[in-house]
């Protein structure tokens, strides 16, 4: 049986009625082919496009459709290694994994990855050029634009849904010759766009009505609805607003989703960074403390998140070498520009700090970048990531590193050494997995890098990335930081609800989605 809705073919292969049967029953078509495209797009950054995508993607794989999550184009140092070894936005490899599918390439075919005064091009998950933004916008229509459509067509062909992401806003009039990632994805695709304003910052109204003034007629008429996000209250407060605002535009207010606290979901901007965990309201005693210093080109800073959600810990990320403290576990993080923020560290005086910190015992961990910096000397002979060619580290761990053109993109499975010293043996043994994303090659660590953790007993470093966001070698990190100030840190009794299944819930209660033509 089939049956046309709104330019969209839906097969129905259940009992004939139109009664579609389990997951994989039901298949969305496009009179083309092709499955449908929903588009979040947003009235500016953090309106929370990424987090409503996530929910949208687990939404309907709950109803039983295959789901694929797609943003053309993004800009962001937090990325992950899909399984054929390159590298995604993390936000998008989180959204793939709330679809119940394998992260793929193609479902974030640009990355940009910001470094000292360049960006990193990333294309299909691999280094395409390193270039800055006016030679980036020579390229876009005609070198990257084909990437981004044989991408979402590829997805299509496979998917029965693709629920794609803007970035910014669509009325960014200025970048309208050279977009890549908002309506000319949704002209396309001949997208169903919802429009999503953040009503917690305030002038949500205005920011829709706004956006929608600029863009032009054929642009309008992709949009299906206006979605007010991080709504705290009484909904029935916002009269008459919606009303007004649908009879201004001809678009509806489909929903207003509340704000969901504490979803630990993996952010693209640095900007989102809270400075302290620690929640003012908890009654849970502090017992263990980590300070994660804020680089100047901070990357992959969500694989934090997880440690900074146990109970009785308390992460900081700090800039300043008074805000360090005294802290259980000092984490120098990953960085797309290794010798200017080792540069910066001893400008400011946080690597003299460190330095005295792990001269009197205080445990430090490098990941990736940070690694590197703890070594006696980090050389760039290409220039790979800034004009300095050669910097001293911080002579805290006996290595070299030397950045080359090749980049290593890989999953790690396996586990920690058996046998560790310092505070690091609590690790001994404990499963673990994690990826590698870095440039250069560090040198007479070989054989310790095999083993995953280099370490003196004091001073740790490692290559992989996201060791601590599975729960085994997390419990066992912050054990043995507890244990060393003779305290006891236990796990929290319980699973907390998956923070997508949350999403997924609260726009299914709150978002008007069989107005879209695409639930059955």
């Amino acid at each position: 049986m089939t049956k046309e809705r709104r330019g969209l073919t839906i097969v129905y292969t259940g009992d004939g009625k139109g009664n579609s049967g389990p997951a994989g029953d039901r298949v969305l078509r496009t009179p083309d082919g092709l499955a449908p495209v929903l588009m979040v797009q947003g009235t500016a950054s953090s309106v929370g496009k990424s987090t409503l995508v996530a929910g949208l993607c687990r939404l309907f794989a709950r109803r039983g459709f295959t789901v694929a999550p797609f943003k053309a184009q993004n800009m962001s140092n937090n990325a992950a290694v899909c399984a054929s070894g390159g590298e995604i936005g993390r936000a998008q490899y989180a959204q793939a994994l709330a679809a119940g599918i394998e992260p793929s390439v193609d479902m974030n075919p640009i990355l940009l990855k910001p470094q000292s005064d360049a960006c990193q091009v990333i294309v299909r998950g691999r280094l395409d050029s390193t270039l800055d933004a006016q030679a980036y916008y020579s390229r876009t229509t005609h070198d990257f634009w084909p990437v981004v459509a044989e991408s979402l067509d590829k997805l299509r062909k496979t998917y029965d849904l693709v629920v794609a992401e803007g970035a910014g806003s669509p009325a960014e009039i200025n970048l309208r010759d050279r977009d890549l990632v908002n309506m000319r994805v949704a002209e396309y695709a001949d997208a169903r766009v919802l429009l999503v304003a953040d009503i917690d910052k305030g002038g949500a109204f205005a920011a829709l009505l706004g956006t929608w003034h600029w863009l032009e007629a054929t642009e309008r008429a992709l949009l299906r609805g206006f979605i007010l996000n991080k709504f705290r209250g009484d909904a029935r407060l916002l009269t008459p607003a919606p009303r007004l605002l649908e009879e201004r535009t001809g678009v509806p207010v489909l929903g207003v989703v509340p704000y969901l606290e504490s979803l630990r979901l993996a952010e693209e901007d640095a900007a989102s960074l809270v400075a302290d965990s620690a929640d003012p309201d908890s009654v849970t005693p502090t017992v263990v403390e980590i300070a994660v210093v804020r680089l100047p080109h901070l990357a992959n800073f969500d694989e934090f998140g997880d440690l900074a959600a146990e109970p009785g810990v308390r992460l900081r990320f700090v800039s300043r070498p008074v805000e360090l403290r005294a802290p259980d576990l000092v984490v120098l993080p990953g960085t797309k520009a290794t010798i200017p923020d080792l540069m910066w560290l001893r400008a400011n005086g946080l690597a003299d700090r460190i330095c005295w910190l792990a001269g009197h015992g205080t445990p430090v961990l490098g990941i990736c970048g940070g690694f590197q910096m703890l070594g006696r000397r980090v050389r760039d002979p290409f220039r790979i990531e800034s004009a300095q060619v050669e910097a001293c580290g911080l002579g805290l761990l006996p290595v070299e590193t030397e950045l080359g053109s090749e980049k290593r993109l890989e999953r790690f499975e396996g586990a920690f050494p058996v046998e560790l010293p310092g505070v690091w043996g609590g690790l001994g043994g404990t499963p673990a997995r994690g990826y590698e994303i870095h440039m250069g090659r560090t040198l007479d660590i070989d054989e310790a890098c095999a083993e995953l953790l280099y370490t003196d007993g004091v001073v740790a470093g490692t290559y992989v990335h996201g060791l601590f966001e599975t729960p085994g070698p997390r419990a066992a990190l912050l054990s043995a930081l507890a244990a060393a100030r003779g305290l006891l840190w236990q796990p929290q009794d319980g699973a907390r609800p998956a923070a997508f299944d949350v999403i997924a819930d609260a726009i299914e209660a709150s978002v008007a989605l069989g107005r879209l033509g695409l639930s059955l």
